[in-house]
């Protein structure tokens, strides 16, 4: 299975965790991060579910997942580990619409969650296409500690240095050029590198 590497705009976007367990505490907070508008459904819920739920950040429903419970959802995970469950939700996705990802299923997933390592804006997403978590996990250590926070330092200056260009300089292959030569400048290798 080859997928398709994108970035979501989640700003606002309802979007569906079934469980409540570790797994689906961690899908819920990276939606939360994201922006989307998060609805919980599970009989129980970790601790950090239920702090949320109580600071409005999330819409929290004790029961079990229903048949029609993905209407109008952008995107859900199913994070029970329980197969009637799983099958359930992936044929309601299909037929809804809904982007589905299954926890340790990726034959059943219209997407899979990448390991990440995030420095500010800069996100770098590490798959192996379903094939094994652990190892993604495993490349996302090593690259946290090559890729340091000054890398996002670096993009805060990058990005500003870039839109500086855009209002002074018309020309986009002129404008690239200046970005490429500021970007290898030696003040911005000090920035990049550790201490």
């Amino acid at each position: 299975m080859n997928y398709y590497p994108v970035f979501l705009d989640l700003r606002g976007r309802p979007c569906l965790v079934v469980g409540g367990a570790t797994i689906a505490t961690r899908k819920v907070e990276g939606l939360l991060h994201a922006g989307a508008e998060v609805t919980v459904v599970s009989l129980e819920v970790t601790d950090p579910i239920r702090k949320w739920q109580s600071q409005g950040k999330l819409r929290y429903l004790p029961r079990r997942y229903r048949r029609g419970d993905l209407k109008g959802f952008f995107m859900a995970y199913a994070a029970t580990g329980i197969a009637q469950i799983d099958g359930e939700m992936a044929e309601d996705a299909h037929s809804e619409g809904v982007l589905l990802n299954v926890v340790d299923l990726p034959m059943l997933c219209d997407f899979i969650t990448p390991a990440i390592v995030q420095r500010g804006d800069c996100v770098i997403a590490i798959s192996t296409g379903g094939k094994s978590p652990g190892f993604a996990r495993l490349v996302r250590q090593q690259l946290e500690n090559f890729v340091g926070p000054e890398y996002g330092w670096t993009l805060e200056i990058v990005g500003a240095k870039r839109n500086e260009l855009k209002r002074s300089c018309p020309d986009v292959e002129e404008r690239q050029r200046l970005l490429d030569e500021f970007m290898e400048s030696p003040t911005l290798d000090l920035i990049r590198r550790p201490r």
